[in-house]
């Protein structure tokens, strides 16, 4: 019996003694998980061979070989011929001196996060965990460690709960430009192989042809069998592609096998997805670089990077300011979402400056204001305010800048927060707070502005509330919190 195999006989015992089973119907009796509806903030991780040449973004692997694309010139330029070097002769430079996950986890902590998620596998097909099933792993090459069992030990240790990424559906054809000229990416290839399977990229719109070999399906089901079985993780995300028609007969088995996995462990987990991969109610739907313009009956997920350009870090890298963050982080949590936010570490191990500075802000502000946000829930109202927040996926480029007159709202016990998105000494005008508003006629025993001494005032008029903190002047999101009796 193969390694694969094994995780195949593994995945087909768990599903035929457990509750769930390989379809709709039966995945839709899944509940996201209760750590996962109150954390509201957690940390993504993409470190990976594509670190190594740190150029434009996390997508090297597949741009160094196509032949119009900026990397593919820079590639030659800077490392040689494609004959000579390729993608994989970066992993003996990949031997990360300086990685300490306990200090990484102990930075993402003090950010506030409550979970963290690191990429296991990226598109590129190198594992940063320990595989029985793969030779091309962070424990056998490159640095020679495992990576995601020292990050979750880590994380653990620290009480957060630990996740993991899976994006290897796409490595289906990730590498397939290679084949287009003379490089080291040549065919026929054979399963195991780095670079394997290497098809033609296909029309990533195209949810039926081209399929990606059934050898090659098997073989990722087995691996994020094999990630379950040794890593135990709370949450799995997959990237985009899973949606392809191809691949639902093993997302639905894999979907079975972790639920019912879950169940037996007493765990609560769940699977992150795009798109329409999962029926909605099967797992937690996933908005990458993006929002929902209003709350939502389910929670989901937002994940975005740090900087606008990348997912890794590269010295093009662009970074975003904290208090946009925040902004985008609050309006999230109003609609009934959480955010994944993404650090980039260096091939060396180390976080650059920026997005540590960015980290230790949005900590500070949520040491202050974290109440507005754990555990809570949405409000009868969401927002108040004229500026649009664009709804959809890579919507960040469309992103406005908000006002004080932008308002979020959130709940949790006997506690309603108004959140300004900033403020600058200016009134606040809350037009679902006044005294004859259908939206509120409760009783309030105490109004106070988070993280100030000062005491706001609020008048409450037949159409509006108009809170007066002349003290208050913020660029990021400003928390008042008013308990009702």
């Amino acid at each position: 019996m193969t390694v694969q195999e094994k995780y195949l006989k593994i995945d087909d015992e768990v599903i035929e003694k457990g509750p769930y089973k390989p379809d709709w119907v039966s995945l839709s009796e899944y509940e996201a998980p209760k750590w996962f509806r109150d954390a509201k903030f957690g940390i993504f991780i993409h470190w990976g061979l594509f670190s190594v040449p740190a150029f434009n973004n996390e997508w090297y692997s597949r741009n160094m070989y196509i032949q119009d694309m900026e990397e593919w010139k820079h590639h030659r330029e800077t490392f040689g011929e494609h004959t000579k070097f390729g993608y994989k002769d970066f992993i003996p430079m990949f031997t990360a001196p300086k990685f300490d996950p306990k200090e990484w986890v102990k930075l993402f902590k003090k950010a506030g996060a409550k979970y963290i998620m690191p990429v296991a596998e990226h598109h590129d097909g190198f594992q940063m965990y320990d595989s029985e099933i793969s030779e091309w792993t962070s424990v056998k090459k490159a640095m020679r460690r495992d990576v995601l069992g020292e990050l979750k030990e880590a994380i653990q240790d620290e009480g957060l709960v630990f996740c993991e990424s899976n994006h290897r559906v796409e490595h289906a054809f990730f590498m397939g430009h290679g084949c287009e000229f003379e490089s080291d990416i040549k065919q026929p290839m054979k399963l195991g192989d780095f670079y394997w399977p290497a098809m033609p990229e296909p029309d990533n719109q195209d949810l039926f042809s081209p399929a990606p070999p059934k050898e090659f399906l098997e073989d990722w089901l087995a691996r994020n069998c094999e990630l379950v079985e040794k890593y135990k993780p709370s949450m799995v995300y997959f990237d985009w592609w899973i949606q392809h028609d191809s691949v639902k007969e093993y997302l639905k088995k894999f979907a079975a096998y972790y639920y019912n996995r879950a169940e037996e462990w007493n765990m609560k987990v769940g699977i992150s997805y795009k798109h329409d991969a999962m029926m909605l109610g099967t797992g937690i739907l996933d908005m990458e670089r993006g929002h929902f313009s209003e709350a939502k009956p389910f929670y989901w997920q937002a994940d975005t990077s740090m900087a606008f350009n990348s997912w890794c870090y590269t010295e093009q890298n662009r970074f975003k300011k904290s208090s946009d963050i925040l902004q985008d982080l609050v309006d999230i949590v109003s609609k009934n979402g959480c955010l994944l936010l993404n650090v980039g570490p260096k091939a060396d191990g180390t976080i650059c400056d920026e997005e540590i500075k960015i980290m230790e802000e949005i900590g500070e502000w949520m040491d202050v204001n974290g109440e507005a946000i754990y555990g809570t829930h949405p409000w009868r109202v969401q927002e108040e305010g004229s500026t649009e927040v664009v709804e959809g996926m890579f919507s960040e480029e469309g992103r406005k800048d908000f006002t004080s007159e932008d308002i979020r709202f959130t709940c949790k016990a006997d506690c309603i927060y108004i959140i300004p998105m900033k403020q600058n000494g200016e009134d606040i005008i809350v037009k679902s707070m006044g005294e004859n508003s259908k939206d509120f006629h409760g009783i309030i025993e105490e109004f106070t502005a988070l993280g100030y001494d000062e005491q706001p005032e609020f008048i409450r008029e037949d159409d509006r509330m108009i809170i007066k903190a002349p003290f208050v002047k913020s660029d990021k999101p400003v928390v008042y919190r008013m308990r009702l009796k």
